[in-house]
């Protein structure tokens, strides 16, 4: 089969090689002797692939490896039991080895692709949808009829977390820095858009009228403590990650002012030691997908040879919606 292997952590530019593999076992270093093998039509491209070819992402298998966590495709197999057969469409989350022809997943991170989605959509589901709802629902409380901020949303998991907010019953604000970006996020459900470049801080306690109920932050960076700021008596800033760059800090002080919290958001960890998580997130998700309010926003796609260059605008932040590698 037909893989990309980083056989270097020299970055995007060079770390990636194209080669001939054989096809993978249907095992799971999760689940081993068990797998759900997939062909694959699609696979998502996301920040821990960028972070993998430079070495400085927390997972470092040793070198060569068949990067790539998500996927859109046919199932080749099943173990008995799994929630999907030979010949389904699925979206799978396989955490390594999913930017190749065939990858193989565990059964509790595989879920039927409903007919409303294509494979690229399927290959921006688990990953960001999954993250999305893990960060409104089991950690930030989310309720019908409060407000969400969002940071970072146009991209992946901002466009995400837009549309099961939305899907929820919440109201939305997005943080964005361009034209081009404010059309996304308003495609992808945002009631009101503010410009990072501005005084969004500002602009968002008189949107809110007097704050927000929870802020979702995929970004980091120096905007952490005016997300603070923007939160109503009693909110919640839910840390998702740091697309940014940097890493804030925080003066726990600032919380007793207005009795706010600051939640961190890590699904992958949560995901790995609960498989009973992802089933009952894919649970909640797919009601969401039946009623219209989830449609993953496909971005910039690429021939499988060129993920160097996908990878390259997630780095330089010209990605508007999902990457993805078109396999197949």
């Amino acid at each position: 089969m037909k893989a990309l292997q980083i056989t270097e952590t020299s970055g995007p530019e060079t770390a990636l090689q194209l080669v001939d593999l054989p096809e993978p076992e249907a095992s799971h270093p999760l689940t081993p002797g068990e797998g759900v093998v997939i062909d694959v039509h699609a696979a998502g491209v996301s920040y821990p692939e960028l972070l993998q070819t430079r070495g400085e992402y927390q997972m470092k298998p040793p070198l060569p490896f068949v990067p790539g966590s998500e996927v859109g495709g046919i199932v080749r197999s099943a173990p008995a039991g799994a929630s999907v057969v030979a010949g389904d469409r699925v979206a799978g989350f396989c955490l390594l080895g999913g930017w190749a022809e065939v990858a193989v997943a565990p059964a509790f991170f595989t879920f039927k692709l409903p007919d409303e989605l294509d494979f690229a959509q399927g290959a921006g589901l688990v990953l960001n949808y999954h993250t999305a709802y893990f960060s409104l629902v089991t950690r930030g409380r989310l309720a019908a009829g409060e407000t969400v901020l969002v940071h970072g949303a146009a991209g992946g998991v901002g466009t995400a977390v837009l549309q099961v907010a939305k899907g929820l019953g919440a109201r939305t604000i997005a943080v964005v820095s361009t034209d081009e970006k404010e059309q996304v996020a308003r495609d992808a459900g945002a009631d009101e858009v503010v410009r990072s470049t501005g005084a969004w801080k500002d602009e968002v306690l008189e949107r809110s009228g007097g704050g927000v109920d929870v802020v979702i932050d995929p970004v980091g960076g120096d905007r952490f403590t005016d997300s603070l700021r923007s939160l109503r008596r009693g909110g919640r800033v839910v840390v998702v990650g740091f697309t940014g760059g940097s890493i804030p800090t925080v003066k726990v002080n600032r919380l007793l002012l207005k009795n706010t919290e600051v939640v961190g958001a890590g699904w992958g960890e949560a995901a790995l030691s609960d498989p009973d998580l992802n089933r009952e997130i894919g649970a909640a998700i797919e009601p969401l997908i039946a009623s219209g309010a989830v449609r993953p926003i496909v971005g910039p796609r690429y021939p499988l040879e060129q993920a160097a260059q996908a990878l390259i605008t997630l780095d330089e932040r010209r990605a508007v919606g999902k990457v993805v590698l078109d396999v197949r």
